[in-house]
């Protein structure tokens, strides 16, 4: 989360990057800063770049030219042993699929994201059944992925995502595979979240989403950013 005193730092910059794959360019030049406690969404039509956009951000891609730096780390100094570090420790990352692992209960699922950063088992767990119980979903603590509503797997994902309490919350999608009701539970959270200082990014197809939860629109086309406007405020 974000302290009063690291507010409006610069969480994410991006330096002209491009990524290109075979020959086609899925991002041309894009240049942007998150701000600490911001809340950004990132919208535009299929095959803008967003989604590529999100993956570098996360350090699961790496850009054909430009620099990008989390907390003034320069993501393309990082070997893949030190990504991965950067993922556990630095980002949350919420998916549209939820990307639960089938074969482990809620809690389980939850605490598995801090024991990989080494945090004792007991520790963990108990970190985790706090925020299911703050997201809602603790009595759901022994429950398989398999057995829960999309809405439920959502609030388990989110969870887990903040489990390191990380500096930087990256939404995939997060409404995409919920129905009406379910994604108006995780905008609601993705709004909470925001209040509390959580700096996040989201892409996202759904306009409502974006204006409800997001103080900066960004727009893209053709791997380019287009337009950055202030979303008026939803009731």
């Amino acid at each position: 989360m974000t302290s009063d005193s690291s507010r409006g730092q610069v969480v994410v910059r991006l330096d002209d990057v491009h990524r290109e794959y075979a020959g086609t360019s899925a991002l041309s030049g894009v240049s942007m800063q998150i701000r600490a406690g911001e809340a950004v969404a990132v919208m535009g039509p299929s095959g803008c770049g967003k989604s590529t956009l999100l993956n570098m951000i996360a350090g699961l891609d790496r850009p054909t030219g430009g620099t990008i730096a989390v907390h003034d780390e320069d993501l393309g100094r990082l070997g893949e042993t030190g990504l991965a570090l950067f993922r556990r420790r630095r980002i949350g990352m919420i998916f549209q699929f939820f990307n639960l692992l089938d074969d482990l209960p809620a809690l389980d699922n939850v605490a598995l994201a801090a024991q990989l950063t080494g945090v004792p088992s007991r520790r963990a767990r108990t970190r985790a059944l706090e925020l299911l119980d703050e997201l809602g979903v603790a009595k759901l603590k022994d429950s398989y992925p398999g057995t829960l509503s999309g809405g439920e797997r959502q609030r388990v994902a989110v969870a887990r995502a903040l489990m390191n309490r990380p500096d930087l919350l990256l939404a995939d999608e997060p409404t995409g595979a919920l129905d009406s009701r379910s994604g108006e539970q995780v905008m609601d959270l993705l709004v909470a979240l925001h209040q509390t200082g959580q700096t996040l990014l989201i892409v996202t197809h759904d306009s409502r989403l974006a204006t409800r939860c997001a103080s900066r629109l960004i727009e893209m086309a053709d791997g380019r950013v287009v337009r950055e406007t202030t979303p008026e405020p939803v009731a």
